[in-house]
């Protein structure tokens, strides 16, 4: 299992996990950011390195909504069905954002977005079937660090709408 750092100083993270942390006590939530020394830019290489269900894993993942950034939470196990989330949502068009758009919104780069941290709150969706694990783990801000959290602790911190995606 790869070393973890447990220094709680944000003086010495990048900008992009310290928001993170930021976020996550601002929202009355425990700070469990954890750095890795390798980097976990996929569900896979994430649940390994945690020891973890990759079903546990929280993807972050924006979307572009009619030219508005749409962040689905979904399961390290689960491929995102935009036509599903689309009908859901009463119709619109959802594609995969360009890396340039997320980092834009999100002020994280692809592989390392977390639910929260960002410069505006975006719209959110969490994937129902993450309520099916006790813990969670989530990006938080770059490509070597991650969170825990329980569901609905993230539910209430993201406000995020809870549907299936799949």
């Amino acid at each position: 299992m790869p070393k973890a750092t447990d220094d709680r100083s944000t003086d010495i993270l990048p900008d992009p996990v310290a928001n993170v942390r930021r976020a996550l006590t601002e929202a009355g939530a425990r700070d469990t950011v954890t750095v890795l020394t390798d980097k976990v830019p996929t569900a896979a290489a994430a649940a390994a390195a945690l020891g973890c269900d990759v079903a546990a894993i929280t993807n972050s993942l924006v979307f572009e909504l009619d030219g508005a950034p749409l962040l689905i939470l979904a399961s390290g196990a689960a491929k995102v069905d935009v036509r599903l989330v689309a009908s859901q949502l009463g119709g619109g068009k959802i594609r995969r954002a360009a890396p340039d758009f997320v980092l834009h919104h999100t002020g994280q780069e692809v592989g390392g977005v977390a639910p929260v941290g960002h410069p505006e709150r975006i719209k959110t969706l969490l994937d129902e079937s993450l309520k099916n694990h006790d813990l969670l783990w989530a990006g938080a801000g770059d490509h070597n660090s991650m969170f825990s959290i329980t569901y609905q602790d993230l539910q209430r911190i993201t406000a995020a709408k809870e549907m299936p995606v799949r």
